[in-house]
């Protein structure tokens, strides 16, 4: 069965049109393809949380982004002090435990409820942000190989192409989508990983709707004042149904591009693309591996102590001297507890952790030791940091 799984993962699919030549493999068309839209989702909701959300005041962002900053660090140098003896690729993992799965950690934060006050889920949350946009940069700047330059310029050129079709009033997804595509193949060809054109492409994505409140209101009354009272003939249902479709343009025009996109993908994103990429990426070939030798292998114990213990000193460590160097503040009714507790759910990587060790290792083996350390770090560090928080008290409650 084992090696069905495989032999499905690696079947080529190839298409050839004239100059045109697309070979890849079920398995990179699910890392390269679909991940593309969810790092386009992950990109939409950065990009809100900086220009509309809790990322836009520098000073309300410096705590987050900070916490985000030692969540990032720390667990890189434990895999790197592990792995420092073995050298060679294995020491190229360092970027694994570095990711936090914002779904998970905001989803388990969720589930305790009252347990963990308003403040302190939104402090979560900013932080998975600005830990997702960390893990972005490095994948662009470390995990980028065989760099074609004019493929890269190419697909610059795309990216501003849609800039300037936003600047002039395109509006219509029968231009952006195809433009998206192209632009993600060129990226593909350049050697920079595919999905950071999701990232671009959602980074131009307007987080501003076409009308202001004001002149929703305005332009809806102005219609709804001449819709027909009746509608018995024909010429006034036809009246109607103009006058009905230009309303929901309008109610359409009145909600930014970034909300729709993210609105209608999201659950895309959610229940499709993450599902069916773990059923690809998760999968563990133990007839090479033991299971308990690859638990004890140096790659996989960076990579659990990376999630578990580096995640919770780093981002604890780095959010107390924000607070003590006067960058921020904890949130309100937000203790120590609190802040230690959401410290350690940040460890459950998943799936962006599993994405870095496919960009990170070419060898089976260590891949597959890599695994075993995401999913053991990542259910150690939910489950403590889930029994943590239990026991914790606002600082209200003091």
């Amino acid at each position: 069965m084992s090696n069905v799984y495989f032999e499905i993962l690696d079947t080529h699919l190839t298409i050839e049109w004239g100059s045109f030549h697309f070979d890849e493999t079920v398995h990179d068309l699910v890392n390269d393809g679909l991940m593309a839209i969810f790092f386009f989702v992950v990109g939409l909701e950065i990009k809100r949380e900086i220009v509309l959300g809790d990322l836009r005041e520098p000073r309300a962002a410096a705590l987050p982004v900070m916490a985000a900053l030692g969540g990032m660090i720390v667990p890189a140098l434990i895999y790197v002090l592990l792995n420092a003896g073995t050298g060679g690729e294995a020491l190229q993992g360092w970027g694994i435990p570095m990711a936090t799965d914002i779904a998970f950690a905001v989803g388990i934060v969720a589930l305790l409820g009252s347990r963990v006050p308003p403040g302190a889920k939104l402090f979560i949350l900013a932080l998975a942000i600005a830990d997702d946009l960390g893990a972005i940069a490095v994948i662009a700047i470390f995990y980028t190989t065989d760099l074609d330059s004019v493929m890269l310029v190419l697909a610059i050129l795309g990216l501003g192409l849609v800039w300037v079709a936003q600047k002039i009033g395109i509006r219509s997804l029968i231009f952006y989508v195809p433009a998206a595509l192209v632009i993600w193949y060129l990226t593909l060809e350049s050697g920079v990983h595919a999905t950071l054109a999701g990232v671009a492409i959602a980074f131009l994505t307007p987080a501003r709707p076409l009308y202001k409140p004001k002149e929703f209101d305005e332009r809806t009354r102005a219609i709804i004042e001449q819709y027909p009272l009746e509608l018995e003939s024909v010429k006034a249902q036809e009246h109607a149904d103009h006058e009905a479709l230009l309303l929901s343009e309008i109610a359409n025009e009145s909600v930014s591009p970034l909300n729709r996109l993210e609105y209608s993908l999201l659950p895309w994103s959610s229940f499709f693309v993450v599902p069916v990429f773990a059923l690809a990426n998760t999968g563990i070939d133990f007839g090479r591996i033991d299971f308990f030798e690859a638990l004890t292998s140096s790659v996989a114990v960076g990579v659990a102590l990376g999630l578990v213990v580096g995640k919770t000193v780093g981002i604890s460590i780095f959010t107390l001297a924000a607070v003590r160097l006067g960058l921020g503040r904890l949130p309100a009714n937000t203790t120590w507890r609190h802040i230690i507790g959401l410290s350690m759910i940040a460890g459950i990587g998943f799936t962006v952790s599993l994405f870095i060790a496919g960009l990170a290792f070419q060898t089976p083996l260590l891949i597959d030791q890599a695994k075993v350390g995401i999913f053991v770090g990542s259910l150690v560090a939910g489950i403590a940091g889930a029994v943590y928080l239990l026991g914790a008290r606002s600082s209200s409650d003091q």
